[in-house]
Order: C-alpha cells, then sequence, then structure tokens
C-alpha cells in the first residue's frame, strides 16, 4: 500500500471513522455535544458484556424516549456516533451497541469485501435479536421509557430493524434506512424483511434510493406487494436520485436532499407511532 493512502486510512482511524472507508467525504458532520451527554458502556448481554454508545439530553433527567440505532457494516464508527448525538439533540436516548463484537472488530478491516466476507457475514440474526431485547431492557433501567421504544438502522442495520419490529413485541415503530430486503437464506440469515412482513408487530417506515444498485426497484415492488398482502403498517419511500447510503454524509453516495427529507420524515414517524421527544433548545436536526 503507497503511503498516501496509508495516511489517508490513519486519518481515518484517528476520526473515529471505519478504516475501510476512504476518503471520507467533504460532506462530513460532526455534531457537537453541547446539550448533552454521550458515553460508552457495556451492556450484560448472553453472559457477555455489549459494547455501547449512549448519548441522551443532560439538561433533565428521563426517563427519556429510546431509539435503539443499528450500525452499518462498519459499527459502531464515528458516523452511527453522530446520529446518535442528533437525536439525543431531539430528545431521545439512543443506544448504539455493537453487535459484532463476538466475531470480530470492524476497525481492523481496511477492506469493504474482506470486512463482510470474515465478520459481517459470521453475525447470526438470532444473536442479533437477542443482544437487541437485552439493549432494550437495559435502557429501561437506566433512564429509558421504553413504553416509547424504537428502533433505527442502515444499511446492514436497515435490514435489522425490519426483522426486530416482527420480533420485538414491546416495540412501538421502526425506520429502516436502505437494508435489503430480499436475499440468500442461511442458517445464520435465515430470513428476510420480505419473509417476515406478515409478522410486523410495529410501524416501519423504510428509506430507500431509486438508483440503489444493490436494492433494486423489483426488490421493493416485492417487499410492497408482501407488505399490502399482510395489510401491514408499513410505508416505503423512493427518492429517485439518491442510490445507497445516501444518508452517509461521509461518503460519496451522500445525497443531501434526499438524507433530510429522509431525517425528518424518521422524526415524524416516531413522534406519528408514539415516541415523540423534545428537542433540547437550538437543536441540530
Amino acid at each position: 500500500m503507497k503511503t498516501d493512502q496509508l495516511m489517508t486510512l490513519s486519518r481515518s482511524a484517528a476520526s473515529g471513522f471505519s478504516p475501510a472507508v476512504n476518503p471520507l467525504a467533504s460532506t462530513t458532520r460532526h455534531t457537537d455535544q453541547q446539550g448533552i451527554h454521550c458515553t460508552e458502556t457495556s451492556i450484560p448481554s448472553q453472559g457477555d458484556e455489549l459494547p455501547a454508545y449512549i448519548a441522551k439530553p443532560a439538561q433533565h433527567t428521563g426517563p427519556y424516549p429510546v431509539v435503539i440505532v443499528v450500525q452499518e457494516i462498519f459499527g459502531v464508527h464515528e458516523h452511527i456516533r453522530d446520529i446518535c448525538r442528533r437525536l439525543a439533540k431531539q430528545g431521545y436516548l439512543a443506544i448504539a451497541p455493537e453487535l459484532f463484537f463476538r466475531q470480530g472488530d470492524a476497525k481492523e478491516y481496511d477492506d469493504i469485501n474482506a470486512l463482510y466476507k470474515n465478520l459481517v457475514s459470521k453475525v447470526p440474526d438470532h444473536q442479533v435479536m437477542a443482544d437487541l431485547d437485552h439493549v432494550a431492557h437495559w435502557a429501561s433501567r437506566h433512564d429509558g421509557d421504553t413504553r416509547k421504544l424504537a428502533i433505527t438502522g442502515f444499511c446492514w442495520g436497515g435490514r435489522i430493524a425490519w426483522l426486530y419490529a416482527a420480533h420485538n413485541p414491546q416495540l412501538k415503530t421502526a425506520v429502516a434506512w436502505y437494508g435489503k430486503l430480499v436475499g440468500e437464506k442461511t442458517l445464520l440469515l435465515p430470513k428476510y424483511p420480505v419473509d417476515v412482513a406478515v409478522n410486523l408487530d410495529a410501524p416501519v417506515l423504510g428509506l430507500y434510493g431509486g438508483k440503489d444498485g444493490s436494492i433494486t426497484p423489483e426488490h421493493i415492488d416485492t417487499m410492497r406487494q408482501a407488505l399490502r398482502a399482510a395489510n401491514a403498517d408499513a410505508e416505503i419511500i423512493v427518492y429517485p436520485e439518491a442510490g445507497h447510503a445516501f444518508n452517509a454524509d461521509y461518503r460519496p453516495s451522500y445525497h443531501a436532499e434526499s438524507a433530510q427529507d429522509g431525517w425528518q420524515r424518521m422524526l415524524d414517524w416516531f413522534a406519528q407511532h408514539g415516541v415523540a421527544a423534545h428537542p433540547i433548545p437550538d437543536a441540530d436536526k
């Protein structure tokens, strides 16, 4: 690897982003911690200590409505932490658990294909669902009002958000950003969102890019048909000019107009389905 490439990877890691993402886009956002409290913690889960990043308002005590934030394939790196900070400024207790930790550390990979093959593909859905259950339980005992429990996820986490809406009957609502809807089933990944449409316990908003090469219009049509057949409370929005990962402001895929509209739709969806919060003064939306 050339010296300039090594320097780019070094800067990426030093800034808290995954080394598998480089270079960082000039649109990369950084949400400050004014008015919020951010920390790392561990959550007891399945006999282990699950690492997690927490952000919540600092000006008053809870309980706060809870949003579980599910990572992309890059783990709980700086972008996911920034999402948590943005949600905290909106009045939420935002929790991003490191769901790959038993299988490895995403920060050790500087190649996306190797990251997926050697780490992400080895994470079983049943493990993830159980970990998320423990996160919700932990939140209920640490300033969270789990009567107002939501989940949102991005890419890998978008698929998980759909699945969790069919898993936890206590979940009030979910927002899935460009999560895979159909795919090859394995022992570790036995179902996809299209398979659980009939089992959704919570309303789901799906946000997708019309130019996404990995989630095609045919996939979205198949999911919509499954939702209609199940009479499910769900909606899928497609942004015609956006591709995959259009909310990832640190990547060239970022599409500002679609990302901003999706963010507001997410907040409105939460409020519409019983997970409203009170933004702190001068909150950055």
